[in-house]
């Protein structure tokens, strides 16, 4: 998905989307650890049905962002809407109602050790759901299949699977509630190409299927280049640049340049950049 047709050109000349296509809106947002910054004056939309790629140097301060969005850090200042709604100002009924609407795959997946993947993906239901044991048991069945995992994972711990498994499980609690968001946070680490290159696509598979918006803190070049719609860069604590790839490779800052045209990109970026090029051309 690319920005629309009704986007409007702002006064700093990237493009505005309409209220109704923002599903995650940060606006001034700072956020400090004592007397260290890490976020400072922050502003990011998220798009309604698109996959965000959200990118920057190691420590920057991406994971602070992802866990100040779910209310899992205090910021001091700026403002929040997820859904329309102001978290930090709602009340406990509209908290409880944007929560349901969203789900979150954690680094490594952070799964519950003592359960089986089918208890861990029950565990969102028992939570906000008042279900029978046999329809929670039947819906994290499909939720398995959904994610491609086989029948027998079910009854399966998390030391009994392998990297990718555990990836897909817990994808498919954060798919529990059939929410609006899904938030990944470095879903492919650890995984070898083939296994990373099936989540990407497994992801996109996901997003057009159920009309998923999908937010993606990742380093992995490939997902960025494959699987997203745009990519926001954090840098100097604040968001430097977002837009689709093509603004990526054009945008004059060291960092951005260096890792969407350094060597391990070239190998990406090159095929698409040169397929039209002059035979001979550098």
């Amino acid at each position: 998905m690319h920005p629309s047709d009704s986007d409007r050109p702002s006064p700093n000349g990237r493009a505005t989307p309409d209220d109704d296509d923002v599903i995650i809106r940060a606006t001034g947002v700072t956020v400090s650890f004592g007397e260290k910054t890490i976020l400072d004056n922050l502003d990011l939309d998220v798009r309604r049905g698109e996959i965000l790629g959200f990118v920057g140097p190691s420590g920057a301060g991406k994971s602070v962002l992802l866990r100040t969005i779910l209310g899992l850090n205090p910021k001091q200042a700026g403002t929040i809407e997820i859904l329309g709604t102001d978290y930090e100002r709602a009340n406990d009924a509209e908290r409880l109602a944007v929560e349901r609407r969203w789900g979150v795959l954690f680094q490594h997946g952070a799964l519950f050790s003592s359960l089986t993947v089918l208890e861990n993906i029950q565990v969102p239901m028992r939570e906000y759901l008042d279900l029978s044991p046999g329809l929670m048991e039947e819906l994290a069945r499909l939720k398995i299949d959904l994610v491609g995992l086989a029948p027998d994972a079910a009854d399966k711990f998390p030391s009994e699977l392998s990297g990718g498994m555990i990836k897909r499980a817990a994808l498919a609690r954060a798919l529990a509630l059939d929410p609006d968001i899904v938030f990944l946070d470095e879903p492919t680490s650890g995984l070898d190409p083939i296994g990373a290159a099936d989540f990407d696509q497994l992801i996109m598979t996901l997003r057009d299927t159920l009309g998923l918006t999908v937010y993606m803190v990742t380093h992995d070049l490939d997902s960025l280049f494959q699987a997203c719609d745009r990519i926001a860069v954090l840098g100097e604590r604040k968001v430097l640049v977002e837009g689709p790839l093509s603004m990526m490779l054009e945008f004059d800052h060291p960092w951005v340049h260096s890792y969407f045209r350094g060597k391990r990109a070239r190998t990406i970026v090159q095929p698409t950049q040169t397929a039209n090029a002059p035979v001979g051309a550098a």
